[in-house]
């Protein structure tokens, strides 16, 4: 047997009930490599890592042979697995916050991983934690061990996950879509980290993506998978270079191209039936679309607009929005980008009156938002709306879709009867690609990008003028973002939405937008046309 094969997985079947969700898997895992996994959402990537880790559900059927050194994964108890699990094997998951216990501090948090499988005096517990928050770059680990997970930043939340990780020198770190959360230079500093710790620990990794972009960074060998199957492997270079199967190209392409403005994006359903949209926007034709939507009013106009926080332990109140001034035109898509912090989500905030300014004004055809009583608050409600970052938490669980649909209807008297009111909401349903029978159906029955298109179309049953997508299509697997993403751009041309589009992804913001606003720390740096910010980007 090859002395540095560390885990072995051979004909590895998961079924929950009688579906499948993962099907004939073989690969191998050496010791100190990286190995990518990658696809879309049911792919089984998530429930591979899971298998792994012995966390399945109990009703799970799993077959075939996982061996990790010595040991038989899946003929262990739950005893024996525990000895294993946060000690041999350990994982990183997607989102901190739920994986963090937030009613313990962090330090004490990652201390109890070290007792549970070491027996160490307190004083060395904790001296061992404190060096592993300088390791994980935390800023001021003697604070970061005392504060609980709310009082971090995303990222933050993210280095005590991964210090929880490596508390117990692990073999093998599996790393479940570790950034997919976090904004652009955050998901690098993360990745960056990952590859200096690996090398530091000499570790195996498996890192779980959907974005293939982003394992080619970090990954020595990739795994591609499709509905529980895996359609593609290889090196790195391989799958990257020169991708084989029509799915890997499609998770590889399914993406806005460097320098042009396609009519619609290609999505992996493109690549699987070679019918590529090949269609471009002109320059010419683009200039003609600006002199319509600039020569007119504005829809909305912001002036001097301030917001402060207060900061817990800061004397000074955090300015996370400082003098903002500009103008909205109806029709057009203005791309709001900047690092976490810089003030997106709080700008998009005031601007739908989910937060008050604290200084300066918002109109709304020409009306001082905040002056705004009873009836014509309502009105702003109705025209103003705002599409969630998250599918999974801005729908009721407990509602049927066509509750979740109806009652913004009701709220603002739009149709006579509830008979047309269905009928509304089945020709939205339509409108954004799902079936109007699915509004029998619950929340949870749908995958991400379903929820989506749900929440697009809640947002388009009271007929706003002025639409803030807010992260609208960051959780989401990238041909899933190609379908929102073409969904919008639809539905914008015809209906005439005007957009706010905040975003950390560059690529999707200039593809979105007409204009392209920069915050940095509560300030307007540029606001410019979009392919002028980019042309004038070093990068390129």
């Amino acid at each position: 047997m090859d002395s540095s094969l560390l885990l072995h997985v051979q004909h590895l079947s998961v079924s929950f009930h009688s579906q499948k969700a993962v099907e004939d898997l073989n690969f191998k895992l050496f010791k100190n490599e990286t190995l990518g996994i990658v696809g879309e959402s049911g792919s089984g990537k998530s429930v591979t890592s899971l298998a792994l880790m012995g966390l399945l559900p109990h009703h799970t059927t799993v077959r075939g042979k996982v061996n990790f050194n010595s040991y038989s994964l899946l003929d262990l108890s739950e005893n024996d697995f525990q000895q294993i699990r946060g000690k041999s094997i350990s994982m990183v998951f997607q989102d901190p916050m739920s994986a963090l216990n937030p009613t313990m501090r962090c330090g004490k948090q990652v201390a109890e991983i070290i007792s549970q499988h070491e027996k160490v005096s307190k004083k060395e517990t904790k001296n061992r934690v404190l060096k592993l928050f300088e390791q994980v770059h935390l800023p001021s680990p003697e604070i970061s061990y005392k504060q609980y997970p709310h009082q971090l930043s995303g990222g933050q939340q993210q280095r005590v996950i991964i210090a929880m990780a490596l508390a117990n020198n692990p073999q093998l770190l599996i790393a479940d879509e570790p950034t997919t959360a976090l904004d652009k230079k955050v998901e690098r500093e993360i990745i960056s980290l990952l590859k200096i710790l690996q090398s530091q620990y000499k570790i195996a990794v498996i890192f779980v993506s959907h974005d293939l972009n982003l394992v080619a960074e970090i990954a020595d060998r990739v795994l591609v998978m499709r509905h529980g199957k895996l359609v593609e492997q290889g090196s790195s270079s391989s799958i990257f270079k020169s991708p084989q199967h029509p799915y890997t190209k499609g998770l590889l392409y399914a993406r806005p191209p460097k320098g042009k403005r396609p009519k619609r994006l290609n999505t992996v359903e493109n690549f699987l039936t070679n019918r590529l949209n090949k269609d471009y926007y002109s320059p010419e034709e683009r200039k003609k679309k600006h002199e319509l939507i600039y020569h007119q009013p504005p829809i909305m106009r912001i002036k001097g607009v301030c917001k402060w926080f207060n900061v817990p332990g800061q004397q000074a109140p955090l300015k996370a929005l400082n003098n903002i001034s500009f103008d909205i035109f109806e029709g057009e898509t203005l791309g709001l980008v900047g690092a976490s912090g810089s003030g997106k989500s709080t700008l998009g905030n005031c601007l739908t009156l989910l937060t008050q300014p604290d200084s300066g004004a918002i109109l709304f055809r020409n009306q001082d938002i905040s002056t705004l009583k009873k009836k014509t608050l309502k009105q702003f409600r109705k025209e103003v709306q705002l599409v969630f970052q998250d599918p999974f938490s801005s729908l009721n669980p407990k509602l049927r879709i066509q509750h979740i649909l109806i009652e913004p209807m009701k709220v603002h008297g739009i149709g006579k009867n509830n008979k047309e009111r269905m009928l509304k909401a089945s020709s939205l349903l339509e409108s954004v690609g799902l079936e109007p029978s699915f509004l029998n159906r619950y929340p949870h029955e749908f995958s991400g990008g379903q929820r989506q298109r749900i929440g697009i179309a809640r947002a388009l049953t009271v007929n706003p003028k002025l639409i803030v997508c807010d992260e609208s299509v960051s959780a989401l697997d990238l041909s899933i973002q190609a379908q929102v993403l073409n969904l919008l751009s639809e539905l914008k041309e015809r209906f005439n939405f005007t957009y706010i589009f905040i975003s950390h992804d560059l690529d999707i913001v200039r593809y979105m937008s007409d204009r392209l606003m920069l915050l940095d720390h509560g300030e307007i740096v540029k606001l410019e046309d979009s392919d002028k910010v980019f042309d004038e980007l070093p990068s390129n």
